[in-house]
């Protein structure tokens, strides 16, 4: 299986604008601009989406983990922020922050399965930067 995006770009870097599309079309001429990635803006960029990647793979995983124990969650809900180093123009980690409510796990349970969740998710296992995560459990 291969699951495929495609991106374009006009004009230079700082003034240039780009539009990215996915073969689903949830992202369909999407815009994204050195403006949108650097600073603010209408439109997206790389790394908010390597970010909504990470949220959407690690809260599955999470949820895949919680199965294989019997268990189903109620609600789990991931916020991924990326880490740039402006400077260095680098990624340099992602921090994975879950909130959940699973009947019948304790706390130290549910931040075991989100530990080995965060090392197992197939975005995890494609970044060769510091990953690292927190879970809370919602009574």
């Amino acid at each position: 299986m291969n699951r495929k995006a495609k991106a374009k770009w006009d004009g230079d870097l700082k003034t240039g604008n780009g539009f990215l599309t996915t073969d689903s079309t949830v992202l369909n001429d999407t815009a994204y601009s050195f403006k949108t990635r650097f600073d603010t803006g209408v439109g997206t960029n790389p790394e908010e989406l390597l970010a909504a990647a990470h949220a959407g793979c690690f809260t599955m995983a999470v949820s895949a983990a919680l199965t294989q124990k019997g268990l189903t969650a109620i609600h789990l809900e991931t916020e991924a922020v990326v880490e740039l180093d402006m400077v260095k123009l680098v990624i340099t980690g992602v921090h994975l922050k879950m909130q959940g409510k699973v009947d019948g796990i304790s706390a130290e349970d549910f931040v075991n399965v989100t530990k080995e969740a965060e090392k197992n998710c197939l975005i995890s296992k494609s970044l060769s930067i510091p990953i690292t995560s927190e879970a809370v459990l919602l009574s």
